[in-house]
């Protein structure tokens, strides 16, 4: 019998889930059409909280997809891949966002403060993956980043959306002197 080989990818995460103790969605972000409407989203959280809250293991294997997950507090974090997915690198990924989190949250990961620092998630959550490719897998400088952003960012160091936003304000503003 011959082995099936994959094409390597880089698009190794479906979907980051925040879930709470009613697994009712707090934070999702889904990165592939998996599931394309929010109705199958929900159904999904749904079933993956279900199969999930009550157990102390870190990984499931559920609808096809490989799941990683933590609990803390009144908070579920789940990473979602395909099932062939390496789980060591999806929890690296749980792992980076829950660090990254605890230290923006000054060790605080709880659903209320989580809810006021929104911002700051969906900012972590954009530094650590990207359309489903990895990009960061340590959290200081996840954390480091995220802080950068609500900062003058040296030219340097900005993407080029940010360079071109900045370019488009400086000439708007020379124009209406």
């Amino acid at each position: 019998m011959e082995a099936l080989t994959l094409e390597p990818s880089l698009y190794t995460v479906k979907a980051v889930l925040i879930l709470d103790n009613d697994g009712d969605r707090l934070f999702a972000k889904y990165y592939d059409d998996t599931y394309p409407t929010v109705k199958e989203q929900k159904a999904f959280e749904k079933n993956i909280f279900n199969k999930t809250h009550r157990t102390d293991s870190e990984i499931a294997l559920l609808e096809g997809l490989t799941v990683v997950y933590k609990s803390s507090i009144d908070l579920y974090f789940y990473v979602i891949g395909s099932s062939h997915e390496n789980e060591l690198m999806l929890v690296a990924v749980l792992n980076c966002l829950f660090d990254s989190l605890t230290q923006m949250l000054r060790k605080n990961v709880e659903k209320r403060a989580l809810l006021e620092n929104m911002e700051g998630l969906f900012l972590a959550v954009d530094e650590i993956v990207d359309g489903g490719v990895i990009l960061e897998s340590d959290p200081q400088q996840v954390v480091h980043r995220v802080a950068v952003r609500g900062e003058d960012v040296p030219l340097t160091e900005q993407t080029v959306s940010q360079v071109l936003q900045s370019a488009k304000e400086q000439i708007k503003w020379s124009l209406l002197r």
